[in-house]
């Protein structure tokens, strides 16, 4: 059976099955996610309207959530579910292809490892990545998950993670959804009380890294540790 003598939402999944993944184009990948369009659209054609309401960006896509998505006529609660799931998937795979030990040698490093797990939310997390001696990656993790505006921190955890990977070096980092670089004041304060804190425990705070959606704030880099 060809292409042709299918039905429309079924196309993209013999394009799949014949030519390889490769050869689909971002709405035929979103279609077969979909499963289906509407009375009026067949699923390419409604996965090429969604794209075009966040430019044709994967990025962007990732911030829409349930509520935005069934803005779409033929996008339920299900199909909504499915394409952010799909989403967070590819996140998460993202986020597993950090080279076991990697070497921190500046904050970028840093950024490359945080941004995929960071850049696109919208609420605030904090993260950090725990080191050696060598500045080899040993652990990286979520430590706090916050609302809106702040995520709080609980020093004890930190170190209590720190001393049970055997580092000696740590950065941390949160997320700013608002998109601002700029340090709150509350920043700078965790900051030194986590600085200080691992000066009793003989383990560096290398860095504090703020990331927004496209780029990043280092302290370290800014002359603030």
């Amino acid at each position: 059976m060809t292409i042709k003598f299918l039905a429309e939402d079924d196309r993209p999944r013999e394009k799949f099955l014949q030519k390889g993944k490769s050869s689909l184009s971002d709405s035929e990948l979103l279609a077969i996610i979909m499963g289906s369009g509407n009375k009026e659209e067949n699923a390419v054609e409604l996965a090429r309207k969604i794209l075009i309401s966040v430019n044709n960006n994967w990025h962007q896509l990732s911030l829409l959530s349930v509520k935005d998505l069934i803005k779409f006529k033929g996008i339920g609660e299900t199909k909504a579910i499915s394409i952010i799931s799909a989403l967070e998937i590819g996140r998460r795979r993202i986020g597993q292809e950090i080279p076991e030990k990697a070497i921190i040698g500046n904050s970028n490093d840093a950024y490359v490892i945080l941004k995929n797990q960071l850049s696109d939310l919208r609420t605030e997390e904090f993260w950090a990545i725990f080191l050696n001696n060598s500045n080899k990656v040993i652990h990286v993790s979520q430590l706090t998950q916050g609302g809106i505006s702040q995520s709080i921190v609980d020093v004890r955890i930190l170190y209590k993670t720190a001393l049970e990977h055997f580092s000696t070096g740590i950065i941390i980092a949160h997320n700013h959804p608002s998109g601002s670089l700029k340090p709150s004041r509350e920043d700078i304060s965790i900051t030194q009380k986590i600085k200080e804190a691992g000066n009793t425990l003989s383990i560096q705070l290398l860095d504090h890294i703020i990331v927004t959606q496209d780029t990043y704030f280092s302290f370290s880099d800014a002359g603030l540790l």
